[in-house]
């Protein structure tokens, strides 16, 4: 099916705005080269006062809470909710939140959204995380929710009273967590927050760099030098600089050996063992049962970002028909800036305009191997966090674990290949060691990729 064309007065129309300036009947997510892909303000950490039955079973759902143990450390958040009285039916109340415009809270919503995916998700898989803290045989899964609107990027709060930058990951401190995540020094805050580190660390600077470019392209004349590309092609290397130099402290801040615990809480209910048959939703879709990814690092927008940017092809195979479905979970917002960029870089055609001179073309290799060096480590991280602590083969978004991230990187590495290869020898002998190293890393980096994926995929048959 065709993709529907979004046009720029929609996908643009805040681009610039100041952050504070801006109603809260907007969608929280709406795309601000100040605020890049994080919410235009720090998430609302208390529900509205008719939601404080919901705020209250949050608080009391983690494992640990700053009073002791929670309902989940003992599996009773399911038996709670199943009494009915400490859950009352608040979906009329949704309603009454309405911004002083007169329009729909979104803020507010989002929040309550939020608490609700948390609530669900460990309602869901509760069982799961019973069977695993018993010891008993089974699947070693771990639940479901949104990425951006409920897990991880409105899921902040200033950990500190100063006028400090909340985003700065010693500031962080979590609203919702299914195990420790309250504790700053815990695995699952680690994750978290670095998810949102990384974010804020970069994402501004992308959205900016990305709409430069594209308007850069758009308004040089024909036979012109690529001049004015060189500065959107700068910042944009920055930005990557800064989200991998954030992403690189995963490894400090969250232990591999404690991902697969509070894992279990945000698996989904498509290709799941656990939901063969889906969930049914009392009173939806004439009771017919539903299917809903798990949330995933897969969904933040950043690298989806660079792949309709810089026109990355992918394979057409049943993975990549997964990336794709992956845009539906992203915030509406988020999927409409990316649809634009993805159709203005067609249209004006971005890689080939990369190419035209040697300095250009370089610094969009340069950019490619940010990518390629993002999804590397992406791949580290599944193999050190999952593949080595589970035999369980499917990832929280229902994509097989072993597979899918390859899928991808091999995409970029080929792209890197034909760039290099259409700079013509002379080209190539003028682009500098360190793209000849670059160049290299990735020859040897492919083929070190394709034994690493026989071998994972012989482990898992066995």
């Amino acid at each position: 099916m065709a993709s529907t064309e979004i046009h720029a007065s929609d996908a643009l129309e805040y681009i610039r705005d100041d952050p504070h300036d801006l109603p809260r009947s907007l969608d929280p997510f709406t795309v601000n080269v100040h605020r890049g892909f994080l919410p235009l303000q720090a998430p609302e950490v208390d529900l509205p006062k008719a939601f404080t039955p919901v705020q209250q079973l949050v608080e009391r759902m983690p494992i640990s809470t700053s009073s002791g143990p929670g309902l989940l450390a003992s599996f009773q958040l399911g038996p709670t909710i199943d009494l009915g009285s400490v859950l009352p039916d608040l979906a009329s109340e949704v309603d009454n939140l309405v911004a002083p415009d007169g329009k729909p809270d979104l803020v507010a919503v989002t929040a309550v959204f939020r608490d609700y995916s948390f609530l669900a998700s460990a309602y869901l898989l509760e069982p799961c995380w019973e069977r695993r803290c018993k010891g008993e045989r089974g699947l070693e899964i771990h639940p479901f929710m949104a990425y951006a609107a409920a897990y991880c990027l409105y899921n902040y709060r200033n950990g500190f009273t100063s006028s400090q930058d909340p985003t700065a990951y010693t500031n962080l401190r979590l609203i919702c967590a299914f195990e420790h995540g309250l504790d700053p020094c815990s695995s699952e805050h680690g994750f978290i927050a670095t998810h949102i580190d990384m974010v804020s660390a970069g994402s501004p600077a992308l959205v900016r760099g990305s709409i430069d470019l594209l308007d850069a392209i758009a308004s040089k004349p024909t036979n012109a030098s690529n001049h004015s590309l060189t500065q959107p092609l700068h910042l944009l290397l920055e930005a990557m600089s800064a989200i991998e130099a954030s992403m690189d402290k995963m490894w400090s801040h969250s232990k591999p050996k404690d991902y697969t615990s509070y894992r279990t809480f945000i698996f989904g209910i498509t290709n799941q063992s656990m939901f063969p048959n889906g969930v049914v939703y009392e009173g939806e879709n004439n009771n017919e049962p539903m299917f809903f990814r798990g949330e995933s690092g897969a969904n933040d927008s950043m690298i989806p970002l660079l792949d309709s940017l810089l026109q990355i092809p992918m394979p057409e195979n049943p993975l990549t028909a997964i990336l794709r479905d992956f845009r539906s979970y992203r915030p509406k917002p988020h999927r409409e800036f990316l649809a634009y960029v993805r159709q203005r870089a067609e249209k004006l055609g971005v890689r080939e305009a990369c190419q035209e001179d040697a300095e250009t073309a370089v610094l969009y290799l340069r950019l490619l191997d940010h990518v390629r060096s993002f999804r590397w480590r992406h791949w580290l991280f599944s193999r050190e966090y999952i593949l080595r602590q589970t035999k369980y083969a499917v990832a929280t978004g229902g994509s097989p674990i072993v597979t899918w991230l390859p899928n991808q990187l091999f995409a970029v590495m080929d792209l890197m290949n034909q760039v290099w290869e259409g700079m013509g020898e002379e080209g190539r002998d003028g682009a500098g060691k360190k793209a000849m190293e670059m160049m290299g890393n990735v020859k040897e980096q492919r083929a070190k990729l394709e034994g690493e994926v026989e071998k994972w995929c012989k482990d898992r048959e066995a």
